[in-house]
């Protein structure tokens, strides 16, 4: 007889046997453990899935731009991401922990374990806070709004910083900065036809600036062009990754609460065992995700 299929009514400690937590539609708690066991992995598949898009995407663009890769993960923190590794790498210890002692009825270790597990979840995503803070602090944004996208490409980000002034009621400053844009290329002598060549020398001229200057101070980006692709994938893998983690940590408070309710012993610990499962694939998708991102060079 496995642990699963104990049907005694309550044991020394007074926990409830399995059959108060099976539902109308399971046969016996053996079935009902099997199917939420079958039930996670096939969820885990299809967040593997969901991942594999993006680490797709973070491949075909490695494989076309090495070198913005290369140079934008200067600016990453590579020590900050260390150490949100060996965080995760902990709280997956402390959760399969905390299976085996709602496998062995251990009430207390089992709270335990789960409060510190949801701890490091909260330090995992306050050191992810800082990371991002300081990327914005230096205009490292996705997309167009990226300082050296904004460098290498003035002509298309003054179109969106137009357009943001239209939907925000400043009707006056987007009709000026045309007016400035045609007086400045009547000034200069500029034509349609030679219009890309002054962007391109700009956005050439804003690169070696800040290699100069050595960047923003914290990494170092040597001004390759089109360095917002990078950004784009970062935040987006690592936001999505974040977000899993919120929720993960929704899952442990679900444990805990039920916890100290005493729900979980020897006998019926499955729901345990599910939310360690997915705890354990946010783990590994981060163990990829960081040499990935910050150790590419």
């Amino acid at each position: 007889m496995t642990v699963a299929e104990s049907t005694h009514e309550h044991d020394a400690h007074g926990h409830h046997s399995p059959e108060a937590h099976v539902a109308h539609h399971f046969e016996s708690p053996q079935q009902q453990f099997d199917s939420g066991k079958l039930g996670i992995w096939m969820f885990l598949i299809t967040e593997v899935l969901f991942f594999s898009g993006m680490f797709c995407a973070y491949a075909i663009y490695r494989s076309l731009h090495p070198e913005i890769f290369i140079d934008a993960a200067k600016e990453l923190n590579a020590m900050l991401g260390a150490l949100n590794t060996v965080v995760l790498i902990v709280s997956s210890l402390t959760m399969a922990w905390a299976v085996r002692a709602a496998q062995l009825s251990q009430k207390k270790l089992l709270i335990v374990l789960l409060w510190i597990t949801l701890a490091l979840a909260g330090v995992f995503l306050g050191v992810k806070t800082v990371e991002y803070t300081t990327k914005f602090q230096h205009e490292l944004y996705p997309g167009i709004y990226n300082h050296f996208a904004q460098e290498q490409y003035p002509t298309v980000a003054d179109k969106y910083v137009s357009k943001e002034n239209q939907a925000s009621g400043g009707a006056e400053h987007a009709t000026e900065a045309p007016a400035h844009g045609e007086e400045h290329s009547e000034e200069h002598g500029s034509t349609p036809a030679t219009g890309e060549h002054e962007e391109h020398a700009h956005a050439e001229a804003g690169g070696h600036a800040h290699a100069e200057a050595g960047g923003h101070g914290h990494g170092g980006a040597q001004g390759v062009r089109n360095i917002h692709i990078f950004f784009g994938i970062y935040y987006m893998m690592t936001g999505i990754h974040a977000i899993h983690i919120i929720g993960g940590m929704g899952a442990i408070g679900w444990l805990i609460y039920r916890a100290n309710k005493g729900e979980f012993s020897s006998e019926y610990f499955g729901p345990v065992d599910y939310v360690g499962l997915y705890w354990h694939l946010v783990d590994l998708i981060w163990i990829y995700l960081f040499p990935l991102l910050y150790l590419i060079h």
